[in-house]
C-alpha cells in the first residue's frame, strides 16, 4: 500500500468550448465589455478614427470616442470547469457588417449590448439575431452619466420578444459582465432543449 498519495486521481474534465458574440451599435462598449471579463489579453483590432471617416460615423452621443473596431475583438471566459466561453465582438459600424456572418457561424448565442442615449443603434442587430434565429439577450450598458429608464420602457421601445431576455449591466465590471454571459447562455440551452423535444418522436 502506497502512503502519502491519494489513490484517487482527479479526474480531468475536458471543457465544452461555446461561441458567444457581442453586437451592438457604435461606441456602445462591447470593446469594454469584451476586455472587463476576458481572462486572457483581448485580442483587439481598433484603428484611429479619421477626418475621412467622419462623413459616415455617427459620433452623437460619443464625442470622446477616438478609435473604433474595424474587424472583432477577441476574448476568453472560464464559466466553471467544464465551460468555456470564447467572446467575439463585432463591429459597430455599418460599412463593416459585412463580417458579421463569419463571425456569427457556430454561434450559440449572443449579447446585444444597447446605450440608452442611443437605442435605435440596437434595432440592426437584433434584427439580424432575430432572421438568423441565434438566440441573444439584451443588456442596458448603465455607465455613468447615462439616463436611466426602467426595463420594461426599455423592452417597449426595442420592441422585444417576450422570449428574449434584457438585463442591466456596466461594461466595465467583470461579475456584472459575467452576469450577461450565465444570462445568454442559458436562455440558449433552454431555447435548445424546446426545439429538440419539439422534433422529438
Amino acid at each position: 500500500m502506497a502512503f502519502g498519495r491519494s489513490s484517487r486521481k482527479k479526474q480531468y474534465v475536458e471543457p465544452v468550448t461555446l461561441k458567444i458574440l457581442v453586437a451592438g451599435g457604435f461606441g456602445v462598449g462591447k470593446t469594454t465589455l469584451v476586455g472587463a471579463v476576458s481572462e486572457i489579453r483581448p485580442l483587439r483590432t481598433e484603428e484611429i478614427l479619421s477626418e475621412a471617416g467622419r462623413p459616415v460615423d455617427d459620433l452623437h452621443g460619443v464625442e470622446a470616442k477616438k478609435t473604433t473596431t474595424v474587424a472583432m475583438d477577441f476574448g476568453r471566459i472560464t464559466l466553471r470547469e467544464d465551460l468555456v466561453l470564447y467572446l467575439f465582438g463585432t463591429p459597430g459600424q455599418d460599412r463593416f457588417w459585412f463580417l458579421w456572418d463569419e463571425l456569427a457561424q457556430g454561434a450559440l448565442g449572443a449579447v446585444v449590448l444597447a446605450d440608452t442615449r442611443r437605442l435605435e443603434d440596437s434595432f440592426a442587430a437584433i434584427d439580424y439575431f432575430e432572421r438568423r434565429g441565434i438566440p441573444f439577450t439584451v443588456a442596458v450598458n448603465c455607465f455613468e452619466g447615462a439616463q436611466r429608464f426602467p426595463a420594461e420602457s426599455v423592452r417597449g421601445a426595442l420592441d422585444l420578444d417576450p422570449e428574449v431576455e434584457l438585463v442591466m449591466c456596466d461594461a466595465r465590471d467583470r461579475e456584472s459582465v459575467k452576469n450577461v454571459l450565465v444570462a445568454v447562455v442559458q436562455h440558449a440551452l433552454v431555447l435548445a432543449d424546446q426545439s429538440h423535444s419539439t422534433v422529438a418522436p
